[in-house]
């Protein structure tokens, strides 16, 4: 399995998100933002553990390197209080397991909480990769929604599921 960590969004890791803010890491999720759009992103990712609302991580490699980020939001999904997750990975670092290794880490900080029953993932139905981590992960595929990402544009997803309160599954 692949080694990696998540360590809490810092003030440091600018640079990063700049990063995955490339046309092909973010074509399934409305394009590159402007500077100024990444610039308040990454203050919001900086601050959001203090609201009690969410997180934001890096995925930490153990040389230290950053190879992506993932987190987790809640948010209204059909009436019900829920955790929404997000990830993403530098194009060097896919394909090594690492976003299923950190949505699960990410799952056990949810799970930690016991505050909301499931968890959610809305990954577009053209992402295979993001579709396959829900899948690894343990969630179970609701079927395809339409789905606001970002503010203001529609995207076809698919509803991912996970049952904060049932035993994880294996590997």
């Amino acid at each position: 399995m692949a080694q990696v960590r998540i360590a809490p969004w810092h003030e440091d890791d600018l640079d990063l998100l700049r990063e995955l803010n490339s046309p092909d890491t973010r074509k399934h999720t409305g394009g590159p933002e402007t500077d100024e759009q990444v610039l308040a992103r990454h203050d919001r990712y900086v601050h959001f553990a203090g609201t009690g609302q969410g997180a934001m991580f890096t995925l930490v490699l153990p040389d230290g390197a950053r190879a992506g980020s993932v987190g987790y939001w809640g948010r209204d999904w059909r009436d019900q209080p829920v955790y929404e997750l997000g990830w993403a990975v530098l194009p060097t670092y896919r394909g090594q397991g690492l976003a299923t290794v950190a949505v699960r880490a990410v799952i056990d900080v949810l799970r930690a909480r016991q505050d909301r029953r499931y968890a959610h993932a809305y990954p577009s139905v053209d992402n295979p990769a993001s579709n396959a981590v829900c899948r690894k992960a343990g969630f179970s595929l609701l079927g395809e929604t339409d789905f606001e990402y970002p503010p203001g544009q529609l995207m076809r997803a698919n509803d991912w599921q996970l049952d904060l309160t049932a035993p994880p599954t294996g590997s």
